[in-house]
């Protein structure tokens, strides 16, 4: 089950009659799988939607339910917005296709699976080579808490220096970045990019690596002024993590993400 703290903050359950996103639930590996994998696709649709592509690059990652060591991910050289249900394929540690038609991204195998292999309480991942998160990388410093925005970062993600530059695909740039996961949902991968993690669902890590673009866009606006932004005070600011920031509020926020995708293109679950 998802990790509801704050909830009540948001949802009043004496008005269980109203509307309200609700966690399904399976009676089956089979049946979480095929959910996992829907959530995956529509992930990397919303990617699409976001201008998040640079050519093949970009990777998210999935667990399987029965087979924890292997992991559900987008096909390599394929566009997110062409990724559907039928092109997923099924990875091993190792980087050998268990299941599927499509090879896989080299540098998806080498960070993802030294993350999930290092982390297993880790289920999902999300990398993509994006404007600002690449541009704010290259300063090697964490995010600032300058928004409620930002706030939902705060102290829940690290700045990677180790390999800093080193092509991705190269092995001994894993462990510096599965070692750095540990009790964060975010990491600032110098001169590389952002990645982000969830221990629940695809859902949240998705949305997660989208608002902390976001927020990369926002501080380099706010610093391009060439004024210094006002921070949130620190205790105020853990105070909206904890609110804003949690596994629960990331997979809220994808929800509306997903039905808006289910509606508009029905093409992803060929």
């Amino acid at each position: 089950m998802l990790d509801l703290g704050n909830r009540v903050s948001i949802y009043q359950p004496d008005q269980a009659n109203l509307k309200f996103p609700e966690e399904p639930q399976f009676n089956s590996n089979e049946e979480l799988r095929l959910y996992r994998k829907k959530r995956l696709m529509a992930a990397c649709r919303a990617f699409a939607q976001q201008k998040l592509d640079y050519g093949f690059a970009g990777h998210l990652t999935i667990r399987d339910p029965e087979h924890p060591e292997l992991y559900w991910t987008n096909p390599m050289a394929v566009h997110f917005d062409q990724v559907r249900l039928s092109n997923l394929i099924l990875v091993d540690h190792d980087g050998k296709v268990i299941e599927g038609d499509y090879a896989v991204n080299r540098a998806g195998f080498v960070l993802h699976a030294a993350v999930h292999e290092g982390h297993p309480d880790i289920l999902a991942m999300c990398h993509a080579d994006t404007v600002y998160g690449t541009a704010f990388a290259s300063l090697g410093r964490p995010l600032e808490p300058i928004t409620q925005d930002a706030c939902a970062f705060f102290e829940d993600h690290v700045v990677i220096r180790e390999e800093a530059g080193q092509v991705a695909v190269e092995e001994k740039a894993g462990p510096g970045v599965a070692k750095a996961f540990k009790g964060v949902k975010a990491a600032i991968h110098q001169n590389h990019g952002l990645l982000t993690a969830s221990r629940h669902s695809i859902d949240a890590a998705a949305f997660w690596f989208m608002a902390l673009e976001r927020c990369c866009q926002q501080q380099l606006m706010v610093e391009a002024t060439g004024h210094k932004p006002i921070l949130v005070p620190e205790e105020r600011a853990r105070y909206s993590r904890e609110h804003v920031g949690s596994e629960y509020i990331g997979w809220l926020h994808f929800q509306p993400i997903y039905e808006q995708l289910e509606a508009t293109a029905p093409d992803m679950f060929h």
